[in-house]
């Protein structure tokens, strides 16, 4: 690898690891905050704001972290799958995978389950608890994927700017 293409195999290992941790900073706020001060609200509240929250969700800047951590994360275990640290990115691939398949196979769902009309006690009573589960388990795939990435650089940082002339006794 060549001092350039190695320089530019970093840049993305670290915005892959930025986007990963906006991603499950967003998902770890909605388990620690969100969702539980939701809780105290009544029906209709709860139901109202979870509908006005997917509707802003859908926004250019969350969905460039969103699906730029897969793409980033992907395309960093391409560029160093001859690095010796390399099974700490396709780790990082796989549970951000994981936590993007959840996101699409239930949370999704569930959000457009909201949609629709209907008594606003029932809608909650299909919606909060299979949310708020599958919530949890996406921030903890996120939040996997974020330190499997920063192990990653740390890796890259060992090999990434030792010298070539230099062997790793230092001789």
């Amino acid at each position: 690898m060549t001092r350039r293409s190695s320089t530019f195999a970093g840049t993305v290992l670290g915005a892959a690891m930025v986007a990963a941790g906006l991603i499950a900073g967003a998902f770890y706020i909605f388990a620690c905050a969100v969702m539980p001060a939701l809780a105290r609200s009544d029906d209709r509240v709860y139901v109202e704001v979870m509908r006005d929250i997917n509707d802003v969700i859908q926004n250019p800047v969350f969905l460039l972290s969103f699906l730029g951590a897969l793409v980033l994360t992907a395309v960093s275990a391409w560029q160093l799958r001859g690095a010796p640290y390399r099974w700490w990115v396709w780790g990082a691939l796989v549970a951000y995978g994981l936590a993007f398949l959840v996101t699409v196979a239930f949370n999704i769902p569930l959000n457009n389950g909201l949609e629709g009309g209907g008594d606003p006690a029932a809608l909650r009573e299909e919606f909060e608890d299979p949310w708020v589960a599958w919530n949890v388990v996406r921030a903890v795939l996120s939040t996997v994927a974020m330190g499997c990435l920063g192990r990653a650089l740390v890796g890259y940082g060992r090999t990434g700017r030792r010298p070539a002339s230099v062997s790793p006794s230092g001789d």
